[in-house]
């Protein structure tokens, strides 16, 4: 089988869920047994790898862009992107998209190929709409390419049942055509890992308590709020926000005075790591970690918590998208209810109860050391039990064989 796997982010360039997504599947799609699988993955980059049945080729515009809205700069060179992509797959029988980012190209491979198109749903774009912010208008066209690749999609991939459920509402495809395969972890690699010594290096006290946030600086992903919740949160706690690549300026800005804010609110320590930590580094923050928080409006899976689980530490996170499906609330973590504002709208519709409500989880956590054994133990078992990528990669190739009408 020939498999042509399209992604905007493949190492080194990952700073999102469907990247780490990308890399371990086709990892371990590579190295299924009794299998004659050839993997093909074209991403956004410089990266070039040969590894037996696993080849990776990196593509970068090749010439500079007229763009009467600098905000569109982007998409139009994330279309020449997907021009030079789909030019260069050749024969495949599975074009396999992750993100709006690669769509256009799986949509055109499968025209020019006759390849089936399989499409994984790690968002989608009339959910996103502070997206705006970063686009402007051509925040219409990236939603006008991701409808378009759903209505010819051969099959769909949700990583949620809500993903599922979403893809259904808003593009119409049907129930017969989409599979819920969630997102995985590695076991081996993500596991309680101590080093004090790092926690140090970045001004983290190791001998007392912290919550921690890892993630980018976006609307999605909540950290606002958390910011604001801080001066709710007992004042003995570290506060440790791996917090990097925010999406804009103007949110980076606000959340440099909301961080100001906290300091001057409350006692806590408040260690704010701005830049994105090698993987190595982030484990070892999350081994320590008293608590992972993860404050979303909206998250389609939720991989990062699936991490922390895999680290032994228990979650609070938003009821949302799909994280329910990951976070047993009460067993692995605590759930914080979430209300939308409306279908396009994810901002709370009371942002202040929002915060109090995610300082209360955290507070009721803290320091009751029994349940915070149990539910650690808890989240590893999980993990192990329903999360492996192994299991996950077989599972997407039976989905391929079905596509292709071979299984």
């Amino acid at each position: 089988m020939r498999i042509a796997v399209l992604t905007n982010e493949y190492p080194p360039n990952v700073y999102g869920g469907a990247g780490v997504h990308v890399e371990y599947l086709t990892r371990e799609l590579a190295r299924l047994d009794n299998h004659q699988l050839d993997i093909r993955v074209l991403s956004f980059g410089d990266q070039r790898i040969e590894q037996r049945n696993l080849h990776v080729r990196g593509f970068e515009p090749s010439a500079d862009v007229p763009a009467a809205d600098p905000r569109h700069r982007k998409f139009i060179e994330t279309m020449m992107n997907n021009v030079m992509m789909a030019g260069s797959i050749g024969e495949a029988d599975i074009v396999h998209g992750h993100t709006w980012y690669s769509h256009l190209a799986g949509c055109l491979v499968k025209q020019l190929s006759g390849a089936k198109l399989i499409l994984s749903t790690h968002s989608l774009e009339p959910h996103r709409p502070w997206k705006q912010e970063q686009l402007g208008t051509a925040y219409n066209a990236s939603t006008w390419v991701e409808r378009t690749a759903y209505q010819n999609a051969d099959g769909v991939i949700a990583v949620s049942k809500s993903m599922q459920e979403d893809v259904q509402e808003l593009y119409g495809v049907p129930r017969e055509r989409i599979e819920v395969i969630p997102n995985g972890i590695d076991t081996d690699e993500y596991r309680p890992k101590f080093n004090p010594a790092v926690l140090k290096r970045h001004r983290i006290d190791p001998d007392r308590r912290f919550i921690l946030f890892v993630g980018r600086i976006t609307r999605q992903k909540g950290i606002l709020h958390l910011v604001r919740a801080i001066r709710h949160i007992d004042q003995d706690i570290q506060i440790v926000l791996c917090a990097g690549a925010p999406d804009t300026p103007e949110i980076e800005r606000e959340m440099t005075t909301l961080v100001d804010e906290a300091r001057r609110a409350s006692k806590h320590d408040i260690i704010w790591i701005s830049k994105m930590l090698p993987r190595e580094e982030v484990i070892i923050l999350y081994s320590h970690a008293t608590i992972f928080v993860c404050p979303s409006v909206y998250e389609p899976f939720g991989i990062i918590n699936l991490e922390a689980m895999a680290c032994e530490t228990p979650v609070v996170a938003s009821r949302v998208g799909g994280i329910p499906e990951v976070v047993t609330d009460g067993e692995t973590g605590r759930l914080v209810a979430f209300e939308a504002r409306g279908e396009t709208d994810f901002e709370p519709v009371d942002p202040r109860t929002f915060s109090e409500d995610l300082a209360h989880a955290i507070n009721e956590l803290l320091y009751d050391e029994e349940r915070l054994r149990t539910m650690a133990d808890a989240a590893r078992a999980r993990v192990e039990e329903q999360f492996a990528w192994s299991a996950i990669a077989r599972r997407t190739l039976e989905f391929y064989e079905k596509c292709l009408g071979t299984a």
